[in-house]
């Protein structure tokens, strides 16, 4: 194989390289002779290795139930079908979540699934942008026949997840002690609510009622169609219980004002 003659063919090639299965017909890449196993090989696995030390960083509890021979070979996987686009590594995983639900035999049990994504949320809620959360006083300054329309958004940080395993404890006991024993998850369908304040990430679970009212809310309805969604769960009691947990979004600041 003779070199590239152009830095943009060079650079072409050099990326087949690091993304082929196997280096060996990359050889001829570099004009001058070199030691293939120090200087090609070296690079074809540097990439590699650092791709899955990126993954680990962002979903460590994973990598703890894995192990190093099953997480590197899940990492692998994912790669050979999600490359990695981002400039920044910190975002190689990012369709982690997606590309685990269409390949469920990844992963030795279910439940794992829903820890990574917890994981790869937990990871984004601390990254995300500051804003000014809305305050306790912005909601008492609106006027009565403002309310029906009143709409607001989440703070930057704010995820809501559907889950259908119990991986809290799984995450809890592991982040607190990497050699705990853990019990097998048990499946569980809900939401799972997690956002920043200052700089520490924070998460609950969420009843179905919260979860309905708070992703309506992020979606940008206004207040009497989340009085009317939360009426399904609390007939005539559905304002005094919107307003109440409208009162504890904010004193969490989960929200900022809407447009």
């Amino acid at each position: 194989m003779n070199a590239p003659a152009t830095l943009r063919q060079q650079q072409r090639a050099f990326a087949e390289l690091l993304l082929a299965e196997s280096p060996d017909a990359h050889t001829g890449l570099l004009r001058a002779p070199i030691d293939r196993v120090a200087r090609v090989d070296a690079y074809h696995h540097a990439y590699r290795a650092r791709l899955i030390d990126a993954l680990r960083s962002n979903t460590p509890i994973l990598h703890r139930v894995l192990g190093d021979e099953d997480f590197a070979r899940l990492t692998l996987d994912y790669l050979a079908d999600e490359p990695s686009r981002q400039p920044s590594i910190r975002w190689f995983g990012h369709r982690l979540s997606a590309w685990l639900a269409t390949h469920p035999d990844a992963l030795p049990h279910p439940a794992l699934a829903d820890l990574a994504a917890m994981e790869w949320a937990l990871g984004c809620s601390f990254d995300a942008a500051d804003d000014l959360p809305l305050r306790f006083d912005d909601l008492v300054a609106l006027p009565p026949a403002a309310w029906p329309e009143a709409r607001f958004s989440g703070h930057p940080s704010v995820h809501v997840l559907r889950l259908q395993w119990a991986v809290e404890p799984i995450w809890q006991a592991l982040t607190h002690d990497e050699d705990a024993t853990t019990a097998e998850p048990e499946a569980l369908d809900h939401s799972l609510l997690i956002w920043r304040q200052g700089l520490e990430t924070r998460w609950r679970s969420l009843q179905a009622d919260e979860a309905d009212a708070l992703t309506a809310c992020l979606a940008g309805e206004p207040f009497a169609a989340l009085c009317e969604l939360a009426q399904a769960h609390h007939g005539d009691q559905a304002p005094i219980w919107m307003a109440s947990s409208l009162r504890r979004w904010v004193e969490d600041g989960l929200l900022i004002a809407g447009s």
